[in-house]
């Protein structure tokens, strides 16, 4: 009896998740590596849409599409380092996103706060 992959995997909503959560993960690394979906693609020999599956965790793919893109996007990486978030670009990014800018409060914004 043949049995969907996909139809198995959304029988068991943790496993749907997880995949999920690696797609987010290696979108992130991408972006971390300013690279678009098109050229990780042409890089790791898939089209697309393949690539934009990946990152949305379709349950469908192989598992050998998958290591290609993350091979694509982080030459050398592991599948560990991509969950641990250890590559140099991912810790960039998470500096980048952590800095905000202040600025002075305006005289109006002052004397609300003037109590």
């Amino acid at each position: 009896m043949k049995v969907r992959q996909s139809v198995m995997l959304t029988a068991h909503p943790n496993l749907k998740q997880k995949l999920v959560h690696l797609g987010e993960r290696l979108a992130r690394l991408r972006h971390a590596r300013r690279m678009k979906q098109a050229d990780a693609a042409l890089r790791a020999g898939i089209s697309r849409n393949t690539a934009y599956r990946i990152e949305k965790g379709d349950p469908g793919l192989a598992i050998g599409q998958v290591l290609r893109y993350l091979d694509a996007i982080a030459p050398g990486a592991t599948f560990a380092s991509l969950i641990l978030e250890s590559d140099p670009a991912l810790i960039l990014l998470r500096a980048r996103e952590s800095t905000q800018r202040t600025r002075d409060l305006s005289a109006a914004e002052l004397k609300e706060l003037d109590f």
